[in-house]
């Protein structure tokens, strides 16, 4: 058998194992000659002094890290958070239940911290990490470090500890300022700008996994602008340096010693690190760390709308380039909202928002977000297959918004209808319908009340209960006007759909075969 046929990896019965040790040997006894053939070729004389100097000027020296960990260490703390009532109960829950549940379920650990086991009589202590961004004592760290706390204590890497109190936190952006009182100028570190991150630069994360104190890894940044479903304003940068329990708040550094990211989540199906975590970008600190300084909380632009992202089907419904869907439907509009006054409608699509342009449903919330309260906005919205430009000036973000939902007509005493192209049963919204499904009484449209097994509504996640509000963004108020429009928006093959589900709308877009060929999701 010829040499090199144990190294294909097709080769069935070989194990993986004998492959890469195979590719070692393979290494070690081509490398010699090819060595001296080069050395052959830069020397021909066989002159040892020159041939050292070949090797040294050829080899590369990885650089130490350690004049930059000397100059920031110094300014990252420590932070031992006791919890009061609420978090203690919430840390209960996290024993039993393995830490706080997340989209990613247990994949996802954002609560990173080292927490005691809850038991009677027993303090419960939350272990995370911080920066000093200010000589006077400002502190940077999450807010579920330090959230829900009784008492914040600050260990420095001198380990002299210092009591420390909450100047603001944000919850949207799990960030949070802290203040000690320090009787000499404390050691700082200053941001950087995350814009200026690129994939593959280098950085270096420090912090306090499992309690170990100021612990220094390195890695690069593996991704940008990562949407880890945590929020309406993700936008994470992925590092593969080694964070683990305890990093959370923790300082992301790039080789000049610039603050461009603070350590906030991990994925991993152990609760160890793999390689992948999460950082908030310091442009989005810098911005929110300022105004905790300044108010003790973060005011928001608001524009009031509903948005989601546009799919394929949707793309097809609306006329778009369903290879490249980009922009943000409008689902809903709240009454009286800055997007009302604008003019903005449900279908509409919005492509751009002063200029920048929004590829996907994450990028307008952030846009909107950035900007104070009583801004312009001006936004490219397509409507009707026509691009126009409307104007909103934001408001201030409400504390606690409200699901919003589109009033399109008003409900009908008229008799049941079905859609049997689509496999959906129709029927008017009466109180007795209201009562049944939780029908909001501003919604309006058409309920489902049956949809049937292997059906395009069935395969589309279609439930009873569900509200149809439009077909392709023309309001229905009768099951038997409902019925006409699917039946003749199915003949063109895509449908586009406003569903309210218990309050909440959304588009949803349907593409059908010809009744002839019989009607199934594509």
């Amino acid at each position: 058998m010829p040499f090199g046929q144990h190294l294909d990896p097709a080769v069935p019965g070989v194990p993986r194992s004998m492959l890469i040790a195979g590719v070692a040997a393979l290494a070690l006894f081509v490398a010699p000659p090819l060595a001296n053939a080069q050395d052959r070729a830069q020397n021909p004389s066989g002159d040892k002094n020159v041939t050292a100097e070949v090797q040294k000027q050829t080899s590369v020296a990885l650089p130490s890290l350690n004049p930059l960990v000397e100059r920031v260490l110094p300014a990252v703390v420590s932070i031992s958070a006791r919890l009061s009532g609420e978090g203690a109960a919430s840390a209960d829950r996290s024993a039993d239940q393995g830490d706080q549940a997340t989209p990613f379920d247990d994949l996802l650990k954002r609560f990173f911290e080292n927490r005691g086991m809850p038991h009677a009589g027993r303090e419960v202590m939350a272990l995370g990490s911080g920066f000093i961004i200010d000589p006077s004592g400002y502190i940077v760290s999450n807010n579920h470090v330090v959230g829900n706390s009784e008492k914040i204590t600050v260990i420095l890497q001198d380990n002299s500890r210092h009591p420390a109190k909450i100047i603001g936190r944000d919850e949207k952006t799990d960030l949070a300022l802290l203040k000690i009182d320090g009787k000499e100028k404390l050691p700082f570190v200053t941001w950087g700008d995350s814009n200026q991150a690129k994939v593959g630069d280098w950085v270096m994360a420090v912090g306090n996994p499992f309690s170990l104190g100021g612990t220094v890894t390195a890695g690069i940044i593996s991704a940008l602008g990562r949407n880890i479903n945590e929020g309406p304003y993700d936008d994470f940068i992925q590092i593969d340096a080694p964070i683990n329990r305890g990093n959370s708040g923790g300082p992301t550094f790039n080789l000049s010693g610039e603050v461009i990211g603070i350590n906030t989540a991990i994925y991993s199906p152990s609760g160890g690190s793999v390689g992948i975590g999460f950082a908030v970008p310091s442009n989005t600190g810098k911005s929110v760390i300022a105004q905790l300084k300044e108010h003790g909380k973060v005011t928001r632009g608001w524009l009031g709308v509903a948005i989601q992202g546009i799919t394929p089907e949707i793309a097809k419904s609306l006329g778009l380039n369903p290879d490249e869907p980009t922009g943000a439907i409008v689902a809903a509009v709240t009454p009286n909202s800055p997007a009302a006054k604008a003019g903005l409608k449900p279908g509409d699509v919005i492509l751009s928002a002063n200029g920048k342009p929004v590829k996907t449903v994450h990028d307008l919330p952030r846009l909107v977000a950035a900007l104070p309260p009583g801004q312009k906005l001006d936004m490219n919205v397509r409507r009707g297959g026509k691009e126009m430009n409307l104007a909103a000036m934001t408001g201030e973000m409400p504390q606690q918004e409200q699901q919003v939902a589109a009033s399109t007509g008003s409900s009908s005493d008229e008799k049941a209808a079905s859609a049997t192209s689509l496999g959906l049963q129709l029927a008017a919204i009466d109180q007795g319908m209201r009562r049944q499904f939780r029908i909001p009484k501003e919604v309006e449209g058409v309920v489902v009340t049956k949809v049937a097994n292997d059906s395009p509504a069935g395969a589309l996640g279609i439930e009873p209960g569900d509200v149809i509000v439009s077909v392709d963004q023309q309001p229905v108020k009768t099951p038997q006007e409902a019925a006409e429009q699917l039946k003749q928006a199915a003949a063109n093959g895509n449908i586009l759909l406003l569903l309210n589900r218990h309050g909440t709308s959304q588009f949803v877009g349907l593409s059908v075969q010809s009744p002839s060929s019989g009607s199934h999701p594509r």
